[in-house]
């Protein structure tokens, strides 16, 4: 019997002969000492594919660790699927209704279930430990193409009904199943090759359903505590609950919606449901006339300047006149801005505004006295002084927004009950479908890559390029605040991604194939297979969608 014939594989410039089939989960063990977090996906000439394939050519490999966002979200669907074998294990299979994996809280997933069991610590602990035991088997995650129609009857039969729905709306003959063991599902992405990898994870009881506890990319093989987050769990559920009253909790829902015609009712409701919720915010600072600074944080592409510009109009009904700042106004120039690990400008460091002058200039105004506003050039990176004056009469208000207006380090002299602290964010209410969610940062930077490229000319690539330096400053200087606001805003509406996709699809196809970027641009082009397009006329000119696809009423660009 002749020996199988050998491929040269090239890694980090080193090349060696691997006998063909030889997987590169073979070949990642040989490698894995060389790096600080586990191996969970390689590229081969820079295509992303899981270990368990094999060697069938001369190749140039590298290797996707739980440090990159690619493999830290195969680790977490991986883990999902762990956790859901092991809870319809623990509960019995024909107990289980329903587990919905619903939103992203503290560093874990909230997963809901439905069914004949008591959710209580005793059984979460038995859950938890059958993950464990499944860890320690190493079990294969297997991969399995099946063909659509194929796909749909067992999603129908297994009550997967999201799944179904999505499915009848897709074109591709075929779809890729995951399983362990017996129990199989369908995932939007790759998934590690055995369950051996799963090593790190928590369960915790929560509300009404339970968390899993995951490690940050920054520490992969550490779980940080469960961290309860009252505020932003109560929005997140608030959203959730008018999601699932409205019909609308998973893309197949949106896509019968759009299909049936009813999609401008449905602009309609999310339009006026918000417009409802700023006029309680406006109605709460109304009625403490101490509130004189409402301080407005958020994350990139939250709709912040709308959001200031459309609670501005509901203060006014109350006879409030307000007068928005931007903290952005207050930065240093450009050369006193710090430097980040790479010697770049870190604009997102509190230590790039001027903090004394703020604070100087807001306790004037609210001492009644007349003060010069700085205006800050970004093109020449200078703070100028062009005679914008101001003074607040009894009735005025300040309407301030900024990423650090949650941080008292920006606000320390100024009363705190003179301030009103506001947080907004996209907080995606929609899921793909049951066991597949749609992460916040996906919309906001969908938002953003159409934003800028219409605002500013930046092309998709740049602004993928420049999304994980926006996201280390979020993580920095943004959430670590957010349970200290008095109010919490969901900016995200749920039929936006089916708008955004006509915008985004074009800037996406446009990342050229040899580039870095690439990969993530191919991902979303991939999540967008999912949504049916619609137009943006029904879009009402005071959205804050507008302020992304432009033709809004108000000045964002």
């Amino acid at each position: 019997m002749s020996e199988p014939k050998k491929y040269r594989i090239t890694v980090d410039g080193e090349a060696a002969e691997y006998p063909q089939g030889t997987s590169y989960e073979t070949i990642a063990a040989r490698y894995q000492p060389q790096f600080d977090a586990p191996i969970v996906l390689a590229t081969v000439h820079g295509k992303l594919c899981e270990l368990f394939k094999t060697v069938d050519r001369d190749a140039i490999l590298t290797f996707v660790t739980m440090r990159d966002a690619a493999g830290f979200q195969t680790y977490q669907r991986s883990a999902v699927l762990l956790a859901l074998k092991a809870f319809y294990d623990t509960a019995g299979y024909d107990k289980v209704k329903k587990i919905t994996v619903e939103f992203s809280v503290s560093k874990g997933l909230y997963m809901e279930p439905a069914g004949d069991f008591t959710l209580g610590e005793d059984f979460l602990g038995q859950v938890e430990e059958r993950m464990r035991r499944l860890a320690e088997q190493k079990i294969p995650i297997e991969k399995r193409s099946v063909s659509t129609d194929d796909a749909v009857e067992r999603f129908r039969r297994h009550g997967m009904h999201d799944k179904e729905k999505l499915f009848s709306y897709r074109r591709v003959s075929k779809v890729n199943l995951y399983r362990i063991n017996e129990f199989e599902d369908y995932y939007y992405g790759y998934m590690i090759p055995h369950t051996g990898y799963l090593k790190w994870f928590r369960l915790y009881r929560y509300g009404d359903g339970f968390v899993l506890q995951l490690p940050e990319r920054e520490n992969p093989t550490e779980v940080p505590p469960f961290e309860p987050m009252p505020k932003l769990f109560r929005t997140l559920q608030e959203s959730n609950r008018w999601s699932n009253r409205l019909g609308v909790g998973a893309v197949g829902d949106l896509n019968d919606l759009i299909v049936r015609g009813g999609l401008g009712e449905l602009i309609l409701v999310q339009e006026a449901l918000m417009e409802k919720k700023l006029a309680q915010i406006a109605e709460t600072i109304a009625n403490d006339r101490r509130k004189k600074i409402i301080l407005i944080a958020g994350p990139s592409s939250s709709g912040k300047t709308s959001f200031s510009h459309r609670l501005s109009i509901q203060l006014k009904t109350y006879g409030l006149t307000p007068h928005p700042i931007a903290v952005d106004n207050y930065f240093r120039d450009r050369e006193l801005a710090p430097r980040d690990e790479n010697g770049e400008y870190n604009f997102e460091a509190l230590e790039c505004i001027d903090v004394e002058l703020f604070n100087d200039q807001m306790t004037a105004l609210l001492a009644g006295e007349e003060v010069g506003l700085p205006t800050y050039d970004f093109v020449s990176g200078k703070q100028e002084f062009r005679g914008n004056t101001l003074k607040l009469a009894p009735d005025d208000i300040l309407v301030i927004e900024g990423i650090h207006c949650l941080n008292d380090r920006l606000t320390y002299r100024l009363p705190a009950d003179c301030r009103y602290r506001i947080y907004i964010s996209a907080l995606t209410q929609l899921n793909i479908d049951e066991h597949n969610r749609i992460p916040t940062t996906d919309g906001r930077l969908i938002r953003r890559i159409v934003r800028d490229a219409r605002t500013r000319g930046t092309s998709a690539q740049d602004t993928i390029a420049r999304w994980e330096s926006v996201r280390r400053g979020e993580e920095d200087n943004i959430f670590p605040y957010q349970e200290s606001a008095d109010t919490m805003f969901n900016s995200a509406l749920i039929y936006e991604l089916s708008v955004l996709k006509t915008y985004a699809e074009p800037l996406l196809f446009s990342v050229p194939k040899n580039s870095p970027e690439y990969q993530e641009a191919k991902r979303l082009l991939k999540f967008f297979d999912y949504f049916l397009a619609v137009s943006s006329e029904d879009i009402p000119r005071n959205s804050l969608l507008r302020e992304f696809i432009g033709g809004s009423l108000f000045p964002v660009g």
